[in-house]
């Protein structure tokens, strides 16, 4: 018979994640944990679906911070419903939209300036005289799409 909890070393052996990040994900508030008298800690078993939900927004490119806020909106004590999900998905696949937009976009610019292998300052389109792009600030700045800057 299945038990109702989970200890943090269960947790971390049926998630996938390290026994750290669940004291780290509890910390900011994605799970939660019961303490027993002696301070260990309990999960419900629904934490493995925030769990799962937490994994699948840094997939999609979210920010723990932005997995907290989403996650404030859904049940904190149970797996959320398929209608409290809805919108969450797709506002997930509208960021995943603009993250293959992005991509090819940078494939496209990648076969005509930093694959081209000419590496001359003075034919290149990239070529940045006074460090005029290192105004914008560090990295490739022609190659990042604008959202990322």
């Amino acid at each position: 018979m299945l038990s109702a909890v989970l200890t943090i070393g269960e947790l971390a052996a049926r998630s996938g994640v390290a026994a750290s990040a669940l004291r780290y994900y509890e910390e900011l508030g994605l799970i939660h944990a019961e303490r027993t008298a002696g301070g260990q800690r309990r999960y419900q078993r629904h934490a493995l679906r925030r769990i799962a939900f937490v994994r699948a927004a840094q997939t999609v490119g979210l920010s723990l911070d932005e997995v907290a806020a989403t996650l404030a909106a859904l049940p904190p004590d149970r797996a959320p419903t398929q209608a409290e999900w809805r919108p969450v998905a797709a506002t997930w696949q509208d960021r995943i939209d603009e993250q293959i937009a992005d991509l090819q976009r940078l494939r496209n610019r990648l076969d005509g300036c930093v694959g081209c292998g000419c590496l001359s300052l003075e034919r290149c389109g990239l070529y940045n005289p006074q460090d005029v792009q290192g105004a914008e600030g560090p990295g490739a700045r022609k190659l990042l799409p604008r959202r990322a800057r």
